[in-house]
């Protein structure tokens, strides 16, 4: 996902600390914020993934008019290969494995950012069920306004070979 101007709002960090159920007063008080070491109201680690909602392109994001993934009656929609996801591979399917932020700077109220897509590695394993396991890397660099890099998500999905036996 590349988006070209991710706003951090304090109302929005407020809104995403509670959907996550975190209370610390750091999300949303301006006043204690001040007095800790970032001294502004930061954004919870998880945060950056809003910036979906800033691209234009995002798969899940619904789009007036059209139908989106989850849309229809079924449950299922529009599948995700159609939507814009890589969806699965060799007839097996695909998973979001595992997430991980480094952090380089304090993601502040006010700032706002910039993501770019890099790929990152890719290796295989040998599964139990499904065959072959492909896993793949995606690297979003955000960065702020000075072009200084803020936060470094890398994604990390799986693919396996072929549909999974039992």
């Amino acid at each position: 996902m590349a988006v070209d101007k991710f706003p951090i709002e304090a109302g929005h960090i407020m809104m995403f600390a509670r959907s996550i159920g975190d209370d610390n007063a750091i999300y949303y008080d301006a006043e204690y914020a001040n007095t800790t070491e970032p001294g502004a109201v930061i954004a919870p680690p998880t945060f950056v993934q809003a910036s979906a909602q800033f691209d234009p392109d995002y798969f899940l994001r619904p789009k007036i008019g059209q139908e989106w993934f989850g849309s229809a009656k079924g449950p299922t929609g529009i599948t995700p290969k159609e939507g814009g996801s890589s969806g699965g591979g060799g007839g097996g399917g695909g998973l979001h494995a595992e997430q991980h932020y480094v952090y380089h700077k304090p993601l502040k109220a006010g700032d706002t950012l910039t993501a770019e897509v890099k790929p990152g590695k890719s290796w295989e394993k040998e599964g139990r069920r499904g065959g072959k396991l492909m896993f793949s890397e995606t690297v979003t660099e955000y960065r702020d306004a000075a072009g200084e890099l803020v936060v470094t998500a890398t994604g990390v999905g799986v693919r396996t070979e072929r549909p999974a036996t039992s």
